[in-house]
C-alpha cells in the first residue's frame, strides 16, 4: 500500500522516524531526509522501485530477528549449542550469494519469495554471532548481583543480559540490513522487482547511466537504513552507558 503513498508523506515519516530513533539528533535526521529525498530525485520512478527494495528487506530482516536472536540466545547460554552452530555459521558466509537463492527457485520458483529466502538465510549470521556476543559480554558481576537478588534465568536473561547486549544486537541487524541490500541486485536475477531489476535492466540494455542511477539509489537506500539503525543502537548505548558507570 506504500505505492500509493505520496512521496512527500513517505520522506516526512522517514525524518520523524529518524528524528525519534537517533534521540532527536538534528543533524542525523536532515542527513537522512535529504538522502530520502536524493532517491526520488535522481529518477521519481525510483520512488515505487525503493518501497519494493524495503518491502523485501523489511520481510527477511524479520525472519533474520525471529530466528537469529533466539538462536544466538541459546548458542549464548550453551557450549555445546555454540559449538555445533558456529561451523554452520562459518559455512553460511563462505558459500557464494547466488546459492542462497537455490533452494528458494526450487519450492517457490521465480519471484520475492525465493528472493526473500536467500536474503535471510545471508543476512542472518551476523545477527546471530553479535547476538551469542552481547549477551556473553555482560559482566559477571552484574550478573551475580542480580542472582543475589533471587532472580532465576528468565528473569537475568530479560531484564538483565538482553538489555546491556541491545547494543550488539542493533550492531546485528545493520549488518543484516546491510547484507539484505546487497543480495538486492542478485536477488533481481530471478525476477524480484525492485531497483535492483533496474540496475540488472540497464546493464542488460547496455544503459550505464540507468543502471548507476539506480545503483546511486540502492546506496542511498543503504545509507537511510545505516543511519537510523546506528542510530537507535548509539541511543541504546547511552541509556546502558550509566548503569556501567554505577558498578
Amino acid at each position: 500500500f506504500l505505492v500509493d503513498v505520496p512521496w512527500p508523506i513517505i520522506v516526512i515519516g522517514v525524518v520523524l522516524l529518524t528524528f525519534y530513533a537517533s534521540g532527536k539528533k538534528v543533524g542525523t535526521t536532515i542527513f537522512v531526509g535529504f538522502c530520502t529525498f536524493s532517491i526520488g530525485f535522481l529518477n521519481p520512478r525510483f520512488w515505487d522501485k525503493a518501497i519494493e527494495t524495503t518491502t523485501i528487506v523489511f520481510v527477511g530482516i524479520v525472519l533474520c530477528v525471529m530466528v537469529g536472536i533466539p538462536v544466538g540466545i541459546a548458542m549464548a547460554r550453551s557450549p555445546r549449542v555454540r559449538n555445533a552452530i558456529l561451523p554452520i555459521l562459518d559455512l553460511m558466509q563462505v558459500i557464494p550469494s547466488f546459492c542462497y537463492l537455490i533452494p528458494g527457485i526450487i519450492l517457490f520458483g521465480l519471484g520475492a519469495v525465493p528472493a526473500i529466502i536467500g536474503i535471510f538465510i545471508y543476512s542472518c549470521p551476523p545477527l546471530i554471532r553479535l547476538t551469542d556476543l552481547g549477551i556473553r559480554l555482560v559482566d559477571k558481576e552484574i550478573i551475580e548481583a542480580a542472582e543475589s537478588f533471587g532472580a532465576n534465568k528468565k528473569q537475568k536473561l530479560w531484564g538483565v543480559q538482553l538489555p546491556l547486549a541491545l547494543p550488539n544486537i542493533m550492531q546485528g541487524i545493520n549488518q543484516c540490513t546491510m547484507m539484505a541490500l546487497a543480495m538486492v541486485v542478485i536477488a533481481s536475477m530471478i525476477g524480484t522487482r525492485g531497483l535492483g531489476d533496474e540496475v540488472l535492466l540497464g546493464l542488460q540494455q547496455l544503459n550505464v547511466g540507468s543502471s548507476l542511477e539506480a545503483g546511486l539509489a540502492i546506496v542511498l537506500l543503504a545509507i537511510v537504513f545505516d543511519r537510523i539503525t546506528q542510530a537507535y543502537g548509539e541511543k541504546i548505548q547511552e541509556r546502558t552507558q550509566p548503569t556501567k558507570k554505577k558498578k
